[in-house]
């Protein structure tokens, strides 16, 4: 099974490489109505594309998300340690060493909704442990709504680090390069909501720039009640993607993903998980899907931009799904970072829009369905129900 998941991955990929990004092709001919060629669509399958459309931009997101968390705790962008000030407030953020129960060899930052500290978004507790050039850590971080003192869901990240120097509080110096995978669930309600799991390879960096590798796969463990379906997603950027250090201090992160996503009977899917891989490119994916039936390729070109571990700006033009859909994600500076417009998408077929979604700049919002009006919600940056 592994290896014709591989397969079906390895030929996802080199398409896109061959067609400059292209995605997937149609598997339902399109039909002439009027004066123009549009997609016939029943409602469930324009639900289940904008569902497997809003998963595919979320992965790379996530995946970049998690990196850059590994990394980034306001001091190891160099090998030069810097002075990170503990407990105190820094513009909506705040950084403890050790974490706040204390525990040795760990450290808790904690995100807020406003600058000033007082409306909690993150908290991420890390717990590390070195061995030479290698490390193990266990991050659980906690995810609250606004205006709401109650977790709303918690991950949980099983990550290790090969290949690599560790600087102040345990994080890997970006600029001397590393290997890291990293298991992961979420939980809503106590209840496995997803599973997703990604691995990196970092180069070291030469006047800012590192590139980089990378590959994911995860799925909703409890499904979509309404569709009765589960959805899956893998993918993987083989080779080529830029982790760039800008002036401002902030961190570009910029690849085109490619891959593909599956559906299937509700608990028929999981991960596949196969040996790390520690230098690019990658010819086999360390993870990869079991299960379901493949239901289209994507090629997603990201740029996401973080400062301090937040997202400042997203954006992905004319990314290629299945059935001939495209994708465009934008970010409206125009609002709070943490507002539910954020970072909105258009998915579209033939010029018509098939669905819309809108997040804030940690990935919680709600995903439309233009024709029916049907609505799902975004967590973490996956659909999850």
């Amino acid at each position: 099974m592994r290896t014709s998941l591989l397969l079906t991955l390895a030929a996802t990929l080199a398409f896109a490489a061959c067609s400059g990004g292209g995605g997937g092709s149609s598997t339902t001919p399109p039909v002439t109505s009027g004066g123009g060629t549009t997609q016939q669509q029943s409602s469930t399958t324009q639900s289940e594309d904008a569902i497997d459309a809003t998963n595919s931009v979320g992965t790379p997101v996530k995946s970049f998300t998690n990196f850059d968390s590994s990394i980034t705790a306001q001091s190891t962008q160099s090998r030069t340690a810097q002075s990170i000030p503990l407990g105190t407030c820094n513009n909506g953020v705040e950084f403890f060493a050790p974490d706040k129960n204390n525990d040795p060899n760990s450290t808790e930052r904690q995100f807020f909704y406003d600058s000033a500290c007082t409306e909690l978004a993150r908290d991420t507790v890390r717990i590390y442990t070195i061995n030479g050039t290698s490390e193990t850590v266990n991050r659980t971080e906690s995810l609250y709504a606004i205006n709401n003192a109650t977790a709303i869901a918690v991950r949980a990240d099983a990550v290790s680090f090969q290949n690599g120097t560790f600087g102040t509080y345990g994080y890997p110096v970006a600029a001397d390069g590393f290997a890291e995978s990293a298991t992961g669930t979420l939980n809503i309600s106590g209840s496995r909501t997803s599973a997703s799991d990604d691995e990196l390879v970092l180069s070291p960096s030469s006047n800012n720039v590192s590139t980089f590798c990378s590959d994911s796969a995860g799925y909703n463990a409890t499904g979509i009640q309404s569709l009765g379906e589960t959805f899956g997603w893998q993918g993987a950027v083989l080779s080529g993607g830029t982790r760039t250090i800008n002036a401002d201090g902030s961190v570009t992160w910029q690849a085109t993903h490619a891959g593909s996503t599956s559906k299937g009977a509700i608990g028929s899917l999981s991960i596949l998980a196969g040996t790390p891989n520690t230098t690019c490119p990658i010819s086999t994916p360390q993870f990869t899907l079991s299960g379901g039936t493949t239901t289209g390729t994507y090629s997603i070109p990201v740029t996401a931009t973080y400062k301090s571990g937040v997202l400042e700006s997203l954006t992905v033009t004319n990314a290629t799904l299945a059935n001939g859909d495209t994708l465009n994600v934008t970010t409206n500076s125009n609002v709070s970072p943490t507002s539910n417009t954020f970072i909105t998408g258009s998915l579209a077929n033939s010029g018509t829009q098939i669905a819309t979604f809108a997040v804030d700049a940690f990935g919680d919002g709600t995903l439309t369905v233009t024709k029916s009006g049907a609505q799902y919600v975004i967590t973490d940056w996956h659909v999850v129900k």
